[in-house]
C-alpha cells in the first residue's frame, strides 16, 4: 500500500459520472475509495482500476443510512490513513409534475441528495481537516433554473448549492475548500431509475440528446475544477448558458421551460 498517494473517496461510484471520474481519478495515480450500495459493480469498478495499475478499494455505501456513511469513512481511514479529496456524488432523480408527486417521493428526494450528502459532508470533514483536502459537491444545473416535471430534484440541488455557499464560509482559515460542481446534462443513468429507485435499462432519456455531453469529457473538467479548488463550477457548454440565464434573465428562462413542459407532456 502506497500511502504517499492522494487518496479520492468517490459516493455514488457504480454508474455515471462516479464511476468515470474513479477510473480517470485512478489513472492519475490517485488511490481510489469507491462507495455505492451495489457492491458487485463497484468491485467491477476496482477490477478495471487495478487493471490499468491503479489503485482501489470498495466499500459499502447508503447515503440513506446515517451509519453506512460513517462506517464507510472509518474503513478507508483505517485502511488508507486518511482521506485528500472526498466527492458527495450519490443522488437520485425524481420526476413527475408537481401536483401528482406524492409525501414519500419529496421524501427519498431529499433524503439521497440532501440529507445524504449533508450526513457525508458531517463525518468526512474531520479528516480532510487532518490533509487540509478537497470537499466536492456535486450539483446540477437545475438550481438555477425553474423546474416544471423536475421540481423536488430542482429543489434537492439548489439545496447542494446553498450547503456548498454555507461550507465555503464555515471552512474558512481550515485548509479545507468546497467546490460545487453543476453539470448540465451528462450521459448517465439518473433518468432510467424510477421514483421508487428501480433501474429500468430500456427507459427511454427525456433528455435533449443533442445536448448531451459524454460523461469522460464532462469528468475531466469536474477534476480540473477540483484541482483548482474552485469554489462553484458549471459543466458543460449549454450548462453556463442556462445558469446566466436562469440568474440574470428570469424571464426567458420561464419562456424557455415553458415551452420544454410542453414537449414533455406531449411524450407522457
Amino acid at each position: 500500500m502506497n500511502t504517499s498517494k492522494q487518496v479520492v473517496w468517490i459516493t455514488g461510484a457504480s454508474s455515471g459520472i462516479g464511476r468515470e471520474m474513479a477510473l480517470q481519478y485512478g489513472a492519475k495515480d490517485f488511490t481510489v475509495a469507491v462507495s455505492a450500495r451495489r457492491v458487485d459493480l463497484l468491485e467491477e469498478l476496482v477490477g478495471e482500476i487495478t487493471a490499468n495499475g491503479g489503485e482501489a478499494y470498495a466499500v459499502h455505501c447508503d447515503v440513506s443510512d446515517e451509519a453506512s456513511i460513517e462506517n464507510a469513512v472509518s474503513k478507508i481511514v483505517v485502511k488508507y490513513g486518511k482521506i485528500d479529496i472526498a466527492v458527495a456524488n450519490a443522488g437520485c432523480g425524481v420526476v413527475g409534475f408537481f401536483e401528482n408527486l406524492s409525501r414519500e417521493e419529496w421524501a427519498r428526494q431529499l433524503d439521497i441528495n440532501v440529507i445524504g450528502l449533508a450526513m457525508t459532508v458531517k463525518h468526512v470533514l474531520p479528516d480532510l481537516k487532518k490533509t487540509k483536502g478537497r470537499l466536492v459537491l456535486i450539483g446540477s444545473i437545475s438550481a438555477y433554473l425553474p423546474n416544471p416535471y423536475l421540481s423536488a430534484y430542482g429543489a434537492s440541488k439548489a439545496a447542494v448549492h446553498i450547503i456548498g455557499e454555507s461550507l465555503q464560509v464555515e471552512l474558512l482559515g481550515s485548509g479545507v475548500t468546497c467546490t460545487t460542481i453543476h453539470p448540465g446534462f451528462v450521459d448517465s443513468n439518473i433518468a432510467r431509475v424510477d421514483n421508487q429507485g428501480h433501474f429500468d435499462p430500456n427507459a427511454k432519456d427525456p433528455r435533449p440528446a443533442n445536448l448531451m455531453w459524454p460523461t469522460d469529457k464532462a469528468v475531466k473538467d469536474m477534476i480540473k475544477a477540483i484541482e483548482r479548488r474552485k469554489k462553484v463550477e458549471v459543466i458543460t457548454g449549454h450548462g453556463k448558458v442556462f445558469a446566466i440565464m436562469g440568474r440574470f434573465f428570469p424571464r426567458i428562462a420561464r419562456a424557455m421551460m415553458a415551452r420544454q413542459i410542453k414537449e414533455i407532456s406531449k411524450s407522457l
